[in-house]
């Protein structure tokens, strides 16, 4: 995404407190010097703006595309939230924008299965907050094979650009690169780790925080 949006992003975040500094403990057992958590867009007025990131993000990398995918349960909102903004968008207004999602656990009645709205079918974009170990996306992308459709892009809030693995053996690769090679598709950011720290550079009034995500970014970023 272009930067100067992609900052527009990050000053979002910011906004709505879903980006924030300090000390937190990841999943891996780091300490980062940030963190992000999408679920942290929580009303709708900021979903509704988040969605128009979203669409133009994706209107911006040039993908062609039949329909969107949400993954349980994040993804949920955050396709039923792109694809209305897609519906507006200047880039996709003349075309249906179908999206759907999958059930955590199948349902035993009714319709019945784990997919829930448009048949999947065709050229299938994934919609999520981040890339950590890829099991989303894995899971994802076997759902929408099983269908007889095509995963042809994943899209995600924020990109950390960070390396996997212990400290002694870590990756040459990020999530997101891993994501590309293993499944052949393109992963399309709204912002990344660099947006994040070009806000940084340029906001006085965050300057406290600069070097500890720079030491972090130079430790473990690709």
């Amino acid at each position: 995404m272009p930067g100067s949006r992609a900052q527009a992003f990050v000053r979002f975040a910011l906004e709505q407190g879903v980006l924030r500094f300090g000390e937190f403990k990841t999943k891996s057992g780091r300490l980062s010097p940030y963190f992000f958590n999408a679920g942290l867009f929580n009303d709708g007025a900021c979903v509704g703006r988040l969605g128009q990131f979203y669409a133009q993000a994706l209107a911006d990398s040039g993908l062609d595309f039949d329909m969107l995918f949400g993954p349980a349960y994040k993804g949920i909102p955050l396709a039923t939230t792109t694809a209305i903004a897609l519906s507006n968008h200047p880039a996709r207004a003349d075309r249906p924008v179908p999206f759907a999602f999958n059930r955590k656990e199948a349902k035993d009645h009714g319709e019945g299965g784990t997919l829930v709205g448009a048949p999947l079918q065709g050229r299938v974009v994934i919609i999520d907050d981040v890339i950590t170990a890829g099991t989303s996306v894995r899971e994802s992308v076997a759902l929408i094979r099983a269908a007889g459709a095509q995963p042809a892009a994943v899209l995600i809030a924020m990109d950390r650009m960070e390396r996997a693995g212990a400290d002694g053996a870590l990756s040459a690769h990020s999530a997101v690169q891993d994501v590309e090679q293993t499944y052949g598709i393109p992963v399309v950011s709204i912002a990344s780790l660099a947006d994040i720290m070009g806000v940084l550079e340029d906001d006085a009034t965050l300057a406290t925080h600069r070097e500890a995500v720079s030491a972090y970014r130079a430790r473990y970023g690709i």
